[in-house]
């Protein structure tokens, strides 16, 4: 047993390790994990819950041969680690640094890119399809929480694997919890899973067996069958294993911080020629005392005291998600008909204070987001006023239901967008940069972007008396907000000016105005008269602060250009005798880093958009 844990070669040295040996090593990841992450932030608690069960997947199956597929990839740390990336943990989720998600680019053991849920189950019923086409000899395997399972996709996926009969392990990592805690059918069907004593199927040997007995094999086979399925459903309450019925062979449940048990399972499931469920059950924040008291808060955490557990920088300041939680409390009251809905996100989206108030009118979908958007517009359809609380990069999932079920039946639902534009350390599949340019395409959608907190209350007051569609999308993190401030908590759907100027006017959206401002100091001490005008409102267009007399147009806004604001306001005043200068993010994904950081590497900064203007006058000149 080596001291230190970057002194292993990873994988190799663990097909040598012995029992004793694998168990020292639990400890030994779940103290540099605790470590590591109370530096850089990350999501520990899923990955603490996780050890044995990464453990005695790469003792078992042979990686990259073998390919394992992790659903969402937050849970992925250990597999890293494992993998041989122990010693780039100190850049975790940071510009240039290691992924919080799998990414192929990364390392061949990374077999697929993931950062939502519930897309495995698919993806690994793809990699083994093409297995069997090409003839080659190898494992899938996916690794799914039971948060994930409540994403209608995982079963679509099932349904297919079972027809097919198509080798894929699934492996179901039930800890009881997505980001909030599991909600529905599904949970209560795993939760009966969980109090039995396991189910282990055999029906392959008996079936195979029987079946060749002269004369009455095929009879005896199918009436032991018919006795199997019959004790199996006598031992779970409310019906059988749902695996089962979808044409897997189930194994479990099986405690996931044995390791000697999954060992054994994984060994046994290898031996299979058929769809197979491994049924884990772990504990989520594993070993580490605060975060089994505390998940929820150690699922996604910035850098903490790994003694007290407590976030090292505090803030005084109130996030957007904090604003929303208060206003729709005290909205609440006022208005029997205001409910809220959120896709296994209360927390994190600020909704829990009004759960807490009127658990009635408060619904956790979990992470089924074309459900979410469809349900709220029954609600809408039948006279109450839903709020739908989602990220941006997860209302994208939702795309055809916004166009059919909300803005072609014109419903008035509220779309709360939190973490719109560039997010950070969660990278790529995090950052909503995409929902201006597809929700202004949408016929009847409002589009809404508030610069700060006092801005963004009066916005829920206009849309939740719009009657319509409305998207309200504002950036993650804290605002300001002065509750004392009136003047400020009026809106009525049109743009703001905040500074006249003779030579180029800016037209900034939401969180980029504070961007705009110091543009605007940086070109005064070059002698050029800037204004600024606060873009709230994208859409419908609101063109009554156009001065067509400043020589440039310049447009600010935390999106991709393609589709996003500038290139339709550029579209809105092509008879216009008047040059625009677009500013956005680029044809290509973002990938993690502070937003400082990335707007500096796409030229987003104040001083580079500065130096753009000031070329554009010196070529005039």
């Amino acid at each position: 047993m080596k001291r230190n844990l970057l002194e292993y070669n990873f994988p190799e040295d663990l097909k040598n390790m012995s029992q004793t040996e694998l168990e020292l090593l639990t400890y030994s990841i779940r103290d540099f994990l605790i470590n590591k992450v109370s530096k850089t932030g990350g999501h520990l608690a899923s990955n603490l819950g996780v050890v044995e069960l990464t453990l005695a997947l790469h003792q078992v199956f042979n990686c990259p041969t073998d390919k394992i597929i992790w659903d969402v990839g937050h849970q992925s740390y250990v597999h890293k680690i494992l993998t041989g990336r122990g010693n780039e943990f100190d850049k975790l989720r940071q510009f240039n640094g290691l992924s919080g998600f799998p990414k192929a680019s990364e390392s061949p053991y990374d077999c697929y890119d993931t950062g939502h849920s519930s897309t495995s189950v698919s993806a690994a019923f793809g990699m083994a399809a093409a297995r069997d086409i090409k003839k080659e000899n190898h494992e899938v395997i996916a690794v799914i929480g039971d948060g994930a399972l409540t994403g209608g996709m995982a079963y679509e996926a099932m349904n297919n694997i079972g027809d097919s009969k198509t080798k894929v392990i699934m492996v179901v990592n039930d800890n009881g919890m997505s980001i909030s805690e599991n909600i529905g059918g599904i949970s209560k069907h795993l939760g009966n899973l969980r109090t039995s004593k396991g189910y282990l199927s055999a029906k392959k040997f008996i079936k195979n067996k029987i079946k060749n007995i002269p004369t009455v094999g095929e009879g005896i086979a199918k009436g032991l069958a018919e006795f199997k399925n019959d004790i199996k459903y006598s031992m779970l309450d409310k019906g059988g294993v749902i695996f089962e019925e979808l044409g897997f062979t189930y194994f479990g449940p099986i405690d996931g911080h044995n390791l000697p048990q999954l060992i054994d399972v994984f060994n046994k499931a290898k031996k299979l020629d058929e769809p197979v469920v491994v049924h884990i059950l772990t504990k989520k924040g594993k070993g580490y005392k605060n975060a089994e008291k505390n998940p929820g808060k150690f699922h996604g955490i910035s850098a903490f005291n790994p003694e007290t557990g407590e976030i090292m920088e505090k803030t005084d300041k109130l996030s957007y998600s904090a604003i929303l939680g208060a206003y729709l409390s005290r909205k609440g009251e006022e208005d029997n008909s205001i409910v809220a809905i959120t896709a296994a996100m209360c927390d994190a989206t600020g909704l829990t204070p009004f759960m807490n108030k009127f658990p009635e009118r408060f619904f956790d979908v979990g992470i089924a987001e074309e459900h979410a958007v469809s349900f709220a517009c029954g609600l809408a359809k039948s006279g109450m006023k839903p709020l739908v609380a989602i990220y941006s990069s997860f209302l994208q999932r939702s795309y055809d239901q916004l166009i059919i079920d909300a803005c072609m039946q014109n419903l008035p639902v509220v779309f709360a967008i939190d973490r719109a534009g560039v997010v950070g350390a969660d990278g790529e599949t995090h950052n909503g940069v995409f929902d201006i340019s597809y929700l202004t395409q949408m016929p009847n959608m409002t589009v809404l972007t508030p610069a700060d907190g006092n801005q963004f209350e009066a916005m829920l007051d206009y849309a939740f008396n719009l009657n319509a569609p409305c998207a309200i999308r504002y950036p993650r993190g804290t605002c300001e907000y002065n509750n004392n401030i009136m003047s400020t908590r009026t809106f009525d759907g049109k743009n703001v000016r905040i500074k006249e100027g003779e030579d180029v006017d800016i037209f900034a959206c939401g969180k980029m105005l504070d961007t705009g401002k110091q543009i605007v100091e940086i070109l005064k001490l070059n002698n050029i008269d800037c204004g600024l005008v606060d873009i709230t409102t994208v859409k419908p267009m609101d063109l009554s602060l156009f001065n067509n007399n400043v020589k440039l147009l310049v447009t600010l806004e935390d999106n991709i250009l393609i589709g996003g604001f500038g290139q339709q306001l550029t579209w809105a005043l092509k008879d216009e005798n008047i040059d625009i200068l677009t500013f956005g993010w680029g044809d290509n994904f973002i990938p993690q880093g502070t937003f400082n950081e990335l707007a500096d590497k796409e030229g987003l900064t104040p001083e580079k958009i500065s130096e753009r203007i000031c070329e554009y006058f010196e070529r005039k000149a």
